[in-house]
């Protein structure tokens, strides 16, 4: 694909491109935190049910994004983002913010944000750098005990997904970049795109995910692959 305007790049995101910036899992060997399976702390019923260890949880996982940086592969996509004349939508399927942090603003976070709370009494969504906690009270309606995490939990629907299927449908270069393809309606958008003949789909990944969908797999490092890219893309 040569660099002209009119042509559209869809770029879907997951843990393996921020994984070379140190961020921590939370989850041991053994699948476990705290002698609970991670999907134990990430539902609905959950945090009904034991709203401080939740709390804990995305506690720790937010405070680990003050100890880690965009890494390149982030700042490479920020800076296709910024000098590709055709249209560009990048989708993460990570909640931090590297990708923001490193100017990428043509942002969907399809499963939500750490650094944000969402009231459950008013609907309001909020940055939110701070621990939570049951005592946090909401900036906007002041209810106390109402804050969550503004996270799509297990049996939860992404977000933003009428905007990603509308860019998809017009994509003629999607890449995944770091994805496991066993997360859905995400792993289901190489299908979507390969809908329509003539679409180029890249997977860039530690190890191919083995989907006859994409037309062309480039394997290694997400901060050297992205970079190579880009690199490409912009020439």
């Amino acid at each position: 694909m040569t660099k002209k305007a009119g042509q559209s790049i869809v770029i879907l995101t997951g843990s393996g491109i921020s994984a070379e910036s140190g961020l921590p899992t939370f989850r041991g060997s053994d699948g476990l935190w705290q002698g609970r399976r991670v999907e134990e702390v990430a539902t609905p019923e959950a945090f009904e049910r034991e709203p401080l260890l939740v709390q804990q949880f995305y506690n720790l996982r937010r405070a680990a994004l003050q100890r880690v940086e965009p890494n390149a592969a982030h700042l490479a996509l920020a800076a296709l983002e910024r000098e590709w004349p055709g249209e560009y939508l990048l989708i993460t399927q990570n909640v931090d913010d590297l990708h923001f942090r490193a100017g990428s603003r043509r942002l969907l976070s399809i499963h939500g944000e750490l650094r944000r709370a969402r009231c459950l009494s008013c609907g309001a969504d909020t940055p939110w750098m701070e621990d939570l906690t049951p005592d946090s009270s909401c900036p906007r309606c002041h209810e106390v005990g109402k804050l969550r995490p503004h996270i799509v939990w297990f049996g939860e629907a992404p977000m933003h997904m009428d905007q990603c299927l509308d860019a998809l449908s017009q994509a003629d270069l999607f890449v995944a970049i770091g994805t496991s393809g066993k997360v859905y309606p995400a792993a289901s958008f190489v299908d979507f795109v390969a809908s329509r003949p003539g679409t180029r789909r890249l997977e860039l990944n530690q190890e191919a995910t083995g989907n006859p969908r994409f037309n062309e797999v480039r394997i290694g490092p997400a901060t050297e692959t992205v970079q190579a890219l880009v690199a490409e893309l912009l020439a």
